[in-house]
This record gives C-alpha cells, structure tokens and sequence, in this order.
C-alpha cells in the first residue's frame, strides 16, 4: 500500500477498551494513520465518545460508516457476539482490522474471516498485545536460537477476580453473546503468549468448573497440553482469584524463564534463571534484556499492522497464525466438557465444538454440580 496520505481509521464499538487501548495507540501513530469515525449502536454512548475523545463523524451502523467514510483500517471493539459481522464487512469493503480478543467465539466463525481476506491485503489481525512486548520478543528468540536449551515444562496463569456484578452485563457469561467463559475472555492472553514462545501444540487434556459466579459459561478451567517439542505445560484460568496475577514460566534444559505481571508487562517484570550446570561451567550468559523497552501494548502491535499495511503483507497474528490460540481454547473446551483428551487434528467442522465452544451439549454442567 503506498501511502501519499495518512491512513483513515475507524472505530467499532466505543466502550472502555476502545478509549483505554486503542485511541493512546492511534494517537501514537498520528503520523501515520488518522481516526475519523466511530461507531456504536447506542447513540448517546457514541456522542460522549466522540465528545472525549474528538472523533468528528459517529455512525450507529457499521454499514454507514464503510460506505460514508471509505476507511483503511478498522478497530473492532464490539462485544464477542458482534465481531464475526463487522469483520467480514470490514474486510470486504477494503478496509484492514484490528480485531480485539477473543477474535470471535467459534472456529467457524474465525474461518469466515480468513475466507473474507484476500491476498496482499485486506487482513484481519487479532488483538494479542502480550506477543509484542519487547521482552516477549527477546524471550521467543531466545528460545528459537537454542539459547536457553530445551523446553521442558511450563505454567500458564490467568488467575483474576470478576466479582458477581460484572456480569450483570447482559452480554457476559453467555455462550451465546460472549462465547466461553474465563478460558475465552481472559485467559486467551497468557495462553497466546504461551503458544509464541512454545510453538505448536499436539494435545489437550483439561477441566472446568462453574463453581461460584452465576453464569452459563466456566469460571475457572485447568488443562494440561503437551507441544510438538515435547514440552508440557499446565495452564489455569479464573475470574474467582483474589490476588490477581498473570504469569508463565517455563523449564528450559538451561534455563528457567519467567514473566509476572497483570495487564501488560515490560523488561523489568522478566526473570532469568540458569540451570546449576550453567553456572558451574561459567558459561557466558546470552539473556540480557534487549536495549529497548517496549511494554506490551495495543501500541506495539498497532505499529507492526500499519508495517505490514504499508508493505502489502500479511500482519502479525493473522491468518493461521491468529487461528491456533483459538485452535487450543477450542480443544480445552473439547476435553472439560467431553473428558476426553484432544488431538490438534480432531477440530474440523465435523466437529460441533468447531462451531460452538460448548458443543450443543445440552444443560452443561461442570463436573460436581448436580
């Protein structure tokens, strides 16, 4: 895309995370890309938006404003139920997008989106900020050049606290409008973080539980996962955790690395620790933080998709690459809700987990309720 102008952008859906994550990366990128619209269904909401933040043109539709305003890239921060669609039409307007997480709630519907791309561009890229963080970046490189020896074994945490009146937001905690719960909504950034520093897995084995917040979906599941590398990792998710943390951390035949931190990291919240036989050989050690700081943010993703934009390529986390996080959270659903251990291979659209992530299993019920 040769560029004798700064891109138009819009945005879909103007709730928190639109203002909170997408308008500071936007407003990073001025010089490069412009916002001139938003769009919400609710007119009022869509008015103060636009009265705190400055975006002139406001539209109720996402039809309106693609024929009106003719964007380059597209924001969509509409609840889960609502993205498949404003993808889609996105996408066949022209328009580039950045669609916020969880991407959509099915495998179906993800494939509707890659059908909707069209080589050298349009793209849909996934919201996985956790992935371009600077030290995410350095600590995938590592791993791939060897640095840190073999993978071995991993933790995946997603431990928060929703209390009882976030969800009386009548979108959340509904298979239907929201898609899954804790293991979807929340747990998909540590698990896409996870998978950019293991690569592909294999397998599945995992639980759920509905054990104290009044939801249709889970909200808390266990999973055990095993890579193509051999690696095994355990993976938590919950929204029932006092104290809150995100963190993974991985055995290496070297080294053992690890993240902490809640909502976005940076070089500071990585820790490196090598293996005794490391440190009895005096080995010079190869694992220092890169010289940039790059917390992990909407920011930093923002500027690899206006890169990708402006050379015709395919962004990051798009594609197949944005498919295999949903891929995993499609088998760990698979197995709590079936008991049974699942295989990579086994989603296609024979499947009924491959178009709805409880499966159509009728009145589930997590193991332990009545």
């Amino acid at each position: 895309m040769t560029l004798s102008r700064p891109l138009r952008a819009a945005i879909v859906g103007t709730g928190g995370i639109a203002e909170v994550c997408h308008i500071p990366a936007l407003r990073a990128e001025a010089h490069r890309v412009e916002l001139v619209a938003a769009v919400d269904v609710d007119p009022r909401r869509l008015a103060d938006f636009q009265a705190r933040t400055g975006v002139r043109h406001g539209y109720t539709t996402v039809e309106e404003m693609l024929a009106r305003r003719r964007p380059d890239l597209v924001h969509v921060c509409t609840p889960p139920a609502a993205h498949v669609d404003a993808v889609v039409a996105s996408l066949a307007a022209g328009a580039w997008v950045l669609v916020e997480k969880p991407p959509c709630r099915s495998l179906a519907e993800f494939d509707r989106i890659e059908a909707a791309e069209r080589p050298g561009g349009p793209y849909a890229s996934v919201v996985y900020q956790h992935r371009f963080g600077s030290g995410a970046r350095h600590a995938a490189e590592l791993i791939r050049r060897g640095e840190l020896g073999r993978p071995l074994v991993a933790l995946c945490q997603t431990t928060w606290f929703r209390g009882p009146e976030y969800f009386d937001v009548p979108w959340r905690g509904r298979w239907s409008t929201e898609g899954g719960g804790p293991t979807l909504g929340h747990g998909i950034h540590q698990m896409d973080l996870l998978l950019a520093l293991l690569g592909e897995w294999t397998e599945v084995s995992a639980m759920a539980g509905r054990l104290e917040r009044a939801v249709e979906t889970e909200d808390v599941s266990v999973a055990s996962v095993r890579f193509a590398s051999g690696a095994l990792a355990s993976v938590v998710n919950s929204v029932l955790s006092p104290d809150e943390v995100s963190r993974l951390r991985i055995d290496l035949t070297e080294a053992t690395v690890e993240v902490t931190h809640l909502y976005g990291h940076r070089n500071a919240d990585w820790r490196y620790t090598p293996a005794p036989s490391v440190v009895d050989a005096a080995r010079p050690l190869a694992w220092a933080s890169p010289s940039a700081d790059v917390p992990s943010s909407h920011g930093a993703q923002l500027t690899l998709v206006l890169d990708a934009m402006e050379r015709g390529e395919r962004p990051p986390v798009s594609g197949d690459q944005g498919r295999e996080t949903l891929e995993l959270i499609t088998a760990l659903y698979r197995s709590a809700l079936t008991g049974a251990v699942v295989r990579r291979d086994q989603l296609d659209p024979a499947d009924p987990f491959y178009h709805r992530l409880h499966g159509d299993i009728p009145g589930w019920a997590p193991s332990g309720e009545d």
